[in-house]
């Protein structure tokens, strides 16, 4: 009993000091890209919206977390400015509309976005590109171009959070606002009626990573000032946090009166017949499960622990060993690295583009000399594969 005891203090005393040791575990860093206005992590806006009053002193912060059109469609609102910070949006015609009224009628909208939905880029005839970081610069120069904003300053930033820019937009319209230093549109203006709608495809500029650094602080800043001074500024959240309203079905069964008696009626007959049933003696049936698709499961065990270790490095480099597997034995292309030779049978045997092939060139020469491959492109590799995918048919 006493030998027992000791190895039970032993054994208790082994869990506490385990959880002690992961209570103080560091936390790893979270690098998802949410743009949400309550996230402290590097790609959260908290940062931005709790110094938004610095931006526009004396006017109210709202923040609103439903569509484009249901929110303009208040009246309290009016006169007031509308900012939308999110990886991409899907603006419908009904939404553009909508929003085209609201601009009309005196008001500034601000959208930081990688893309905005084909009705919305077909509407403004517009055209956003990212591009891959292949040379090694992990910087890249910016500025305005507006005699304003002091367009001899550049600033000085992370790459990967200017990736984007408008490779087509109707200049009839548009007024470039700021670009990079190869002369890349990243800020456009679109003067509608009394009011005007301020684009640029890279949120990344206004996250708490890029608010820390004192130039992309400033660049930000600099970028929102342009909006309209107004009482009231509109923090649209809708596409990073959705409505926040409870989405379970049950919810549309307890909101109205006749599906609610339904639903309390069926589940006084099932618990009549269970207890009914309780009292029949029956044969147990054995149950024949169906035969399980071991691989299938254990390509999805194999993707979550990827997913959850977050390891893109592993998943970017298995994509393109399967691309490799792909175009040889479909299209019998002898080039075994990216480079010109590459491109030149891709396009020649594939049908895809020669845009398209050098950039799938250049991705792949950029998770082959790198290490680290973050979320943003990852995404941007999928793209340019499953891109291939649909030019190759």
């Amino acid at each position: 009993m006493k030998d027992l005891k000791i190895y039970f203090i032993i054994a208790t005393t082994l869990f506490v000091i385990y959880i002690v040791a992961n209570m103080n575990k560091p936390k790893e860093v979270n690098w998802t890209p949410t743009f949400s206005n309550t996230d402290k992590i590097p790609y959260g806006t908290r940062v931005l919206y709790e110094r938004a009053r610095d931006i526009f002193p004396g006017a109210a912060i709202k923040t609103k977390r439903q569509a484009i059109y249901n929110t303009i469609a208040e009246d309290s609102i009016k006169g007031s400015s509308y900012i939308i910070i999110a990886g991409g949006l899907n603006i419908t015609k009904p939404d553009f509309k909508q929003l085209k009224q609201y601009i009309t009628a005196g008001n500034d909208v601000f959208i930081a976005a990688g893309f905005l939905g084909a009705d919305f880029e077909k509407e403004l005839k517009i055209s956003i590109t990212n591009k891959f970081a292949v040379n090694g610069n992990a910087h890249t120069l910016m500025h305005f171009v507006n005699p304003a904003l002091s367009p001899e300053v550049n600033y000085f930033v992370d790459k990967g959070l200017t990736a984007g820019y408008y490779d087509k937009f109707d200049t009839a319209h548009a007024i470039v606002i700021g670009e990079t230093d190869d002369h890349k549109a990243n800020l456009l203006k679109y003067p509608m009626g009394k009011g005007n709608l301020y684009l640029t495809p890279n949120p990344g500029m206004f996250t708490n990573y890029s608010l820390l650094k004192p130039q992309g602080a400033e660049w930000a800043s600099t970028a929102l000032s342009m909006v309209k001074r107004t009482p009231e500024i509109v923090w649209d959240e809708y596409y990073t946090q959705g409505t926040g309203e409870n989405d379970s079905p049950m919810r549309v069964f307890l909101g109205n009166a006749q599906l609610k008696a339904a639903y309390y009626l069926a589940l006084f007959s099932l618990l009549i017949f269970v207890l009914y049933e309780a009292k029949r003696r029956q044969r147990i049936i054995p149950i024949i499960n169906p035969l399980e698709n071991s691989t299938v499961d254990f390509v999805n065990v194999v993707g979550q622990v990827y997913y959850e270790r977050r390891d893109n490095i592993n998943i970017a480099r298995k994509k393109m060993q399967y691309f490799w597997a792909f175009i040889r034995e479909t299209y019998r292309i002898k080039a075994n690295r990216p480079g010109p030779e590459f491109v030149e049978e891709l396009v020649n045997r594939t049908g895809a583009t020669e845009d398209l092939a050098r950039e799938l060139s250049g991705a792949f020469i950029f998770i082959s000399t790198h290490d680290i491959v973050t979320d943003q492109e990852l995404i941007r590799l999928n793209q340019l594969i499953e891109q291939f995918y649909i030019q190759s048919r």
